[in-house]
Order: structure tokens, then sequence, then C-alpha cells
């Protein structure tokens, strides 16, 4: 068993952070969406670190999960920023 990091949203969009924290707390659907990926993420660092057990193609198909999620939130972060939000 071993540590792996995670993927934070903050680390992914430096940039963003204000309109992340922003939209957060103004759209419910974009916090349920990031609260999601967060979990997922965690689960996805818990399977790698060996606390929990899964085969590649599971693992696989979750970290294609994640990056699905990660683009729908980069795309409404960007959309938010680009109407000023």
């Amino acid at each position: 068993m071993y540590y792996v990091d995670p993927h934070p949203l903050s680390k992914d969009f430096p940039d963003m952070a204000e309109a992340l924290r922003r939209l957060r707390q103004t759209s419910p659907s974009f916090s349920r969406l990031v609260e999601d990926y967060e979990a997922l993420d965690k689960r996805i660092c818990l399977i790698e670190g060996g606390t929990e057990n899964m085969d590649d193609l599971q693992l696989n198909a979750l970290k294609q999960e994640r990056v699905v999620m990660k683009d729908d939130i980069a795309r409404q972060l960007r959309k938010a920023l680009d109407n000023g939000s």
C-alpha cells in the first residue's frame, strides 16, 4: 500500500480558482459535479494506492469517467469566465 496524490482542481485550474469557488457557491449542479469528481478522484487514488482492489479494465473506466468530468468542469469554468461570472 502506498500514497497516490489526488488531482485537485485547484492545481489543474490555478488561473480559474476564483471562478471555481464562485461557481461552487452559486450553481448547485456545478457544485455536485465537483463533489462527484472529488469523490471519484479519491476512489481512484485509493485503488492505485492498494487500499481498494479493482481490475485494470474497471480502473481505466473510472479514470476515463474522471477525464470526462474534468472536461465538463473545464468547459463550465471557461463559459463562466467568458460570461464574466
